[in-house]
């Protein structure tokens, strides 16, 4: 919750901006919707946390909601480890009720569409969210067709390799963060106001700073097109500082492990925890109390600032 409320305030601007018809830049669109998409990370993790370690003081278990989603390595894998629980009940709820993969591989991607359609009118009742389904409707159709062509084709779905990891994790991301503009953003023209300006590369401006770092020819290279130094964020008041908490928070979601595989041998939840954290894994001893009482401390002087919560409206 700390982590999430310490890059809340470079969404919101970036946002509001877009939807007064405010001219964005593409540095301005990329760091707002990276920090919203980092900040809705953080919150809905550290929500999952609490809902199943309250429920263990009073000796329940439940199952698992949260599960490092931004290390899928394609959209399939991401709606298997977000929001597990909802997509479940999507799954036995809607898709297989539709009919699932039972009638032929239309009737499947139709019940695909059909499934994340009303998953994003189950969040909001807006265009924004219905484009938000729709488009992962759309993620999970071309995931699902790629499997089936390569299978076709004699290559057996299993394990990727390092490369192939890496760059089905980078596609997902990206693809997830573009559809997370649609999620936030308050009305489609915000959406698409800030979609413009993140694949716009006419006008953008670089940190000024940047400048005599670079070689001359690449300057005016960069100026032929359309590449200028400046200062890029008006909205920020510190460009080092915003991209720090982004790049930090990319590191974290990528490469830590996450509360469940550090707890793992205490069976948090219901499911067997899969890679837990090995060295890091959570022991009772003196350096586990030390980090656990310094971010104790932290929480509690963060209490005096207001915090966005951000599923006030589910």
């Amino acid at each position: 919750m700390v982590l999430a409320d310490g890059i809340a305030p470079f969404s919101g601007p970036v946002f509001h901006a877009a939807a007064t018809g405010g001219a964005l830049n593409l540095f301005e669109a990329w760091g707002g919707a990276l920090a919203y998409t980092f900040q809705l990370y953080f919150d809905f993790s550290g929500y999952s946390d609490m809902a199943i370690g309250l429920s263990r003081l009073f000796g329940v278990k439940l199952p698992l909601n949260f599960n490092s989603p931004y290390k899928a390595v394609n959209i399939i894998d991401f709606w298997r480890r977000w929001h597990m629980t909802l997509s479940r009940f999507l799954r036995d709820y809607l898709y297989f009720p539709l009919g699932g993969n039972r009638k032929g591989p239309f009737r499947r991607y139709l019940n695909l569409l059909t499934t994340m359609l009303l998953g994003g009118l189950w969040h909001g009742a807006g265009w924004t969210f219905v484009l938000w389904g729709g488009l992962h409707g759309f993620y999970l159709v071309i995931n699902h067709a790629w499997h089936g062509l390569r299978v076709r084709m004699g290559y057996p779905i299993g394990p990727p390799t390092r490369l192939g990891r890496i760059a089905g994790m980078t596609l997902t991301f990206l693809v997830v963060v573009v559809a997370w503009v649609f999620f936030r953003a308050p009305s489609l023209q915000a959406a698409l106001n800030i979609l413009s300006a993140m694949f716009d590369l006419n006008g953008v401006v670089l940190p000024g700073s940047w400048y005599g770092l670079l070689h001359w020819r690449l300057v005016q290279a960069l100026a032929k097109l359309g590449i200028h130094f400046g200062r890029p964020l008006p909205l920020f008041e510190d460009v080092g500082h915003v991209w720090r908490w982004i790049a930090a928070l990319w590191v974290l979601a990528w490469f830590a492990p996450n509360t469940q595989q550090i707890m793992a041998a205490f069976k948090p939840a219901l499911e067997e925890i899969k890679e837990p954290a090995g060295y890091f894994s959570w022991r009772p001893n003196r350096v586990f109390a030390w980090l656990v009482g310094c971010l104790f401390v932290v929480a509690l002087f963060s209490m005096n600032r207001v915090s966005e919560f951000l599923y006030f409206q589910f």
